[in-house]
């Protein structure tokens, strides 16, 4: 009998203890929306992508990695540099905005540029508001680059990662959507191709001219020279397709 009623005792805490364990993980979820990252334009339907159109603020992974897509095989599509992601045009430096859908305590955010960290911003350990924005800093960079943003969780060996496409030094925002002229630099060659020619980037275009892209064929609307991202299907004020 004695042998029974400590069994019996056990079993009934059982139960209590099975319910009062922690959480195993942190219900905590955001990404960078503005420039717009690679999930936020997939979000947003700007560019073709998989399940990461539903869930853009779920790229989470252990701290430290350096990839687009946490190492999470169904997001992969996240790290292809040739999916024809959208890119911004920014100065030397520009304003990067989270967007969370859970908040959670942060230790802190990184924004890295190939192997360089190019900015880094205490998160004091505290839960952050709806959104947050940094002004980041590029130092040296310039010309077409990828910057990866990381949001690193105060209270969990887990960040949260996005990569956002920048052209640095190509002004700011992305390619005009009226008939306003777009800001120009000085590009490598300003002679203009002949019509019929392929679209390339620092050249020369002039109105009535013709160019092909990705198997279609666009005529130009207004003078300008091309700068990355400035590509016929994601310029309309500057390209009709024919």
């Amino acid at each position: 009998m004695h042998l029974k009623r400590k069994l019996a005792v056990i079993a009934g805490l059982a139960p209590l203890l099975i319910f009062t364990l922690p959480a195993a993980t942190a219900n905590a979820h955001g990404y960078v929306s503005s420039p717009a990252s690679r999930q936020a334009q997939c979000a947003q339907g700007i560019v073709a992508c998989g399940n990461i159109k539903y869930e853009p603020q779920s790229v989470e992974g252990p701290k430290g990695l350096r990839s687009c897509h946490a190492n999470l095989g169904q997001f992969a599509e996240l790290s292809d540099d040739n999916k024809g992601w959208r890119v911004s045009n920014v100065g030397s430096s520009a304003s990067f905005t989270w967007t969370f859908t859970a908040r959670h305590r942060t230790a802190n955010y990184e924004y890295y540029i190939g192997g360089t960290r190019v900015g880094f911003v205490d998160g004091g350990n505290v839960q952050p508001p709806a959104t947050v924005t940094h002004n980041i800093n590029f130092g040296g960079f310039s010309g077409r680059q990828k910057l990866l943003a990381i949001w690193n969780i105060g209270d969990t060996v887990n960040a949260f990662y996005s990569c956002v496409d920048l052209n640095i030094g190509g002004g700011g925002g992305n390619p005009p959507t009226t008939t306003t002229q777009p800001p120009t630099t000085t590009p490598p060659t300003t002679t203009p191709p002949p019509a019929g020619g392929t679209w390339a980037a620092n050249t020369a275009y002039s109105v009535g001219q013709t160019v092909t892209y990705g198997g279609s064929t666009y005529r130009c609307r207004q003078a300008h020279t091309s700068l990355p991202g400035w590509e016929p299907p994601n310029a309309a004020a500057l390209w009709e397709k024919i």
